[in-house]
Order: C-alpha cells, then sequence, then structure tokens
C-alpha cells in the first residue's frame, strides 16, 4: 500500500488526510461481500459515472466472483473546480442494452443527488428489470433530491474531498488515498 502524504497543497488550499488506501479497500471488500449475496445468481450491469467512479469501480469488480458486464455514463455538472452548476449533462450514454437486466448504479460519491436523479430518469424508460445505486461516498448532510442510494461505502461530513477518482479541475483523481480540505 501507499505510504500517505500529511498534506497536499492545490494552490493556498491545504487538504489532509482523510480516509486512507488500506480503509478504502477494506470497504471495498465488505461492500463486495454484500454484492455477492445479493446479485450472485444474477448478472448484473455494473454502470459507473465517469470521471470518478473509475478507480472504485475498477477496485470494486477485482473483487466481485460472480459474472457480471460493464459500462459507463459520463456526465458534467460542474462548472468550475468545486461548485456545482445545478444541470447535469450527458456526455457519453450507455451502450448496452439495459431493458430487463439488473443495473447498478456506481459512483465515486453522492453530494446533492442530483446526478442519481438524472439517471435515474434517464433509465426509466428503458424498464431495467431493478436499478440499485453503490457510492463510496455520501454526503447525507447535502442531500438536496430524494434518492435511495443502497450500498455506501463512508458517510461523509459537507466537505470538499479529493482523491481516488475525486478531482479538483480535473487533477488529483490519482491520489491512491481521500484527502479533505483543511478548515
Amino acid at each position: 500500500m501507499s505510504e500517505l502524504k500529511n498534506e497536499i497543497w492545490v494552490g493556498t488550499e491545504k487538504f489532509i488526510p482523510f480516509i486512507t488506501e488500506e480503509e478504502i479497500q477494506k470497504r471495498i471488500q465488505e461492500l463486495a461481500i454484500e454484492l455477492e449475496k445479493d446479485y450472485k445468481t444474477k448478472l448484473p450491469i455494473f454502470i459507473g459515472v465517469l470521471n470518478g467512479s473509475f478507480m472504485f469501480m475498477a477496485d470494486l469488480l477485482k473483487k466481485i466472483t460472480f459474472n457480471c458486464e460493464m459500462d459507463f455514463f459520463k456526465l458534467s455538472s460542474y462548472g468550475d473546480e468545486k461548485i456545482s452548476t445545478g444541470r447535469v449533462k450527458l456526455i457519453k450514454d450507455l451502450n448496452a442494452d439495459i431493458t430487463d437486466r439488473h443495473l447498478i448504479i456506481v459512483e465515486d460519491i453522492v453530494d446533492s443527488g442530483l446526478s442519481i436523479k438524472y439517471i435515474e430518469e434517464l433509465i426509466a424508460g428503458h424498464k431495467p428489470a431493478s436499478v440499485k445505486v453503490i457510492s463510496l461516498l455520501l454526503k447525507p448532510d447535502s442531500l438536496k433530491y430524494d434518492v435511495k442510494i443502497d450500498y455506501i461505502g463512508f458517510k461523509i461530513p459537507s466537505k470538499f474531498v479529493i482523491g481516488y477518482g475525486l478531482d479538483y479541475a480535473q487533477k488529483y483523481r490519482n491520489l491512491p488515498s481521500i484527502y479533505v480540505l483543511s478548515e
């Protein structure tokens, strides 16, 4: 495993360690066991929401032992480095036919719930057999939409985080741990 840096500076903003790589991997293993119980007799499609979910989804699927497929949405809702525009734009749609399929939407983080709400509306017309959502991080105090997150890695406070797929202006996604903006 990697060595955790004590702090990371992004311009004049300091980020400090929040969730270690070891804690992330341990929780992903636990989530994989939960999914195993629920999907071992089905053939679900894991649908990652790019770009943020790519590290989480890759590590999660490495721990899954049942057959599955994968596909990706790419959405955009951020106007600048840290502030959401409040609108979601579809940049890449699914390639897979999701009619009568069991879908597992994979998110890196759920803040307001806007992206999940958008995805639910987008796929509803395709009549999937089931839809579940798994998110590595959930900010329960930031939720503005009534969305259900079925599998949660970590509940965190409403603070800005980077690393392990989470970015600051498309940078710092490659960090193996998660850092939080220092107050």
